[in-house]
């Protein structure tokens, strides 16, 4: 049992395997997309020394963290303006422009990140100007994912749209990947004052060079087929499509925000704060946490293909289903064996990014959620909602949970959002049955 773009039938693309083009655009998008993604992660990687560089040196050491983490959740909190900006120009003028434009506008701020004054230079304008650039980064990759998300479905064959999806999902989360690896190499290899002095620096210079190659490697992509057809039938919303979305899809707002937040909790909490929470909470050594990080970067790679291609074979529901109870118990795992010591930290973490990799079930069911005239615009207003709202309230919220509630506190967290997704999954199984609805 598959899951289908929800269409007419003249706008479905017929079922049969992924041809040499859709590789090619596999490929180019998920490229483009992790390059982009590594710009807007990379800043989390480095939030100590941006904790130590950008604020007072008479901060209390958690007070800069905190704030720093504030800094980073700004950026989510700019994802709806740029995602439902660019959702709107994607649904009436072309998936492509928009697939474009975002990457440049996440490289821009990217390099200038990396060329800023820190506060002993210009005082409180460092943060300032810190906080503005990281607003524009939300507001590029509020535009992004759900636009490579649509951009790959549609031109996906039916049938194929999980695995397609899951696999721009995996690129995505490889651009975490090379910043894990990026900043392992840097603290492996420089002292922590070279870090400070100019270390923390060359992530994001790297960074908005990988961005402008993005932009020239969307080049070589062409419009998606659904868009085309919707184009030459002259069946393109002719309202504002967000009002359609809020007015006729509620059902499919409210399941891929719940979905949602399941996402930004195990990708924030477990893949991007961890290095730094297990150092701070647990003792363990920077080379080693970076390490575990690298790890669990890949296994999420090789999990969201995996979790693509069960989707394809049982179903979003079920994949959801069954990934989402299998994090929570590997959460628990991890996370009691830290408190013991950490003697499997690795193997441990490693098998939590595969799990993690179960977020690659839900562009799936958000591409199910919303007909292809206002695709765009409804999974990037439910997407980028609901990441400002949990993603910028996770950052912070874990932060201090860590400090004030227990070192458990994070686990919990990221169990609550799993149990979430349960549900979702439980609502979608029942919905088919009585309906058949989002199967074929």
């Amino acid at each position: 049992m598959t899951q289908a773009i929800p269409t007419t039938p003249a706008l479905a693309s017929p079922e049969r395997r992924l041809g040499a083009r859709d590789i090619q655009t596999l490929l180019l998008a998920s490229l483009g997309g992790a390059l982009e993604f590594y710009d807007f992660v990379v800043f989390i990687f480095f939030a100590l020394p941006l904790s130590h560089l950008f604020f007072p040196q008479d901060t209390a050491p958690w007070l800069a963290q905190l704030q720093v983490y504030g800094i980073f959740a700004a950026g989510y909190l700019a994802r709806p303006l740029g995602g439902i900006v660019m959702a709107h120009f994607g649904d009436r003028q072309g998936r492509k422009r928009m697939f474009t434009l975002s990457v440049f506008l996440m490289a821009l701020p990217t390099l200038a990140i990396g060329l800023l004054p820190v506060y002993d230079n210009v005082g409180l304008l460092a943060p300032w100007l810190l906080l503005i650039l990281r607003v524009v980064q939300g507001v590029a990759i509020g535009g992004e994912v759900p636009g490579a998300w649509v951009f790959v479905a549609e031109h996906a064959p039916r049938g194929r749209v999980g695995f397609a999806c899951a696999c721009l999902t995996s690129g995505l989360t490889a651009g975490i990947l090379i910043g894990s690896l990026t900043a392992a190499w840097i603290n492996h290899h420089l002292a922590p004052a070279q870090v400070l002095a100019w270390g923390w620096r060359v992530p994001f210079l790297l960074g908005g060079v990988f961005g402008f190659i993005a932009v020239w490697l969307r080049r070589w992509l062409s419009e998606t087929p659904v868009f085309a057809q919707l184009r030459e039938r002259k069946a393109l919303s002719r309202e504002l499509p967000l009002r359609n979305v809020l007015a006729g899809h509620g059902g499919g707002v409210a399941l891929s925000m719940a979905v949602t937040w399941m996402l930004t909790a195990a990708i924030l909490v477990l893949i991007l704060m961890l290095p730094n929470l297990v150092q701070k909470s647990f003792g363990i050594a920077p080379d080693t946490a970076f390490l575990g990080n690298s790890i669990a970067a890949f296994g999420l790679g090789v999990g969201c293909i995996a979790f693509g291609w069960l989707v394809d074979r049982i179903g979003a529901a079920w994949a959801l289903l069954l990934g989402s109870v299998a994090l929570v118990m590997v959460t628990y795992a991890l996370f009691g064996d830290l408190a013991a010591g950490g003697a499997h930290f690795l193997p441990l973490y490693a098998l939590t990014g595969f799990l993690v990799g179960t977020v690659a079930v839900v562009p799936t069911i958000m591409v199910a959620a919303f007909p292809a005239p206002i695709r765009y615009s409804g999974i990037s207003f439910a997407y980028n909602v609901a990441y400002a709202v949990f993603g910028a309230s996770t950052a912070t919220l874990i932060g201090y949970l860590a400090e004030r509630a227990g070192r458990m506190a994070p686990a919990h967290y990221v169990a609550i959002t799993a149990v979430v997704s349960v549900v979702a999954s439980l609502w979608l199984l029942a919905k088919r049955k009585g309906a058949g609805e989002l199967a074929d």
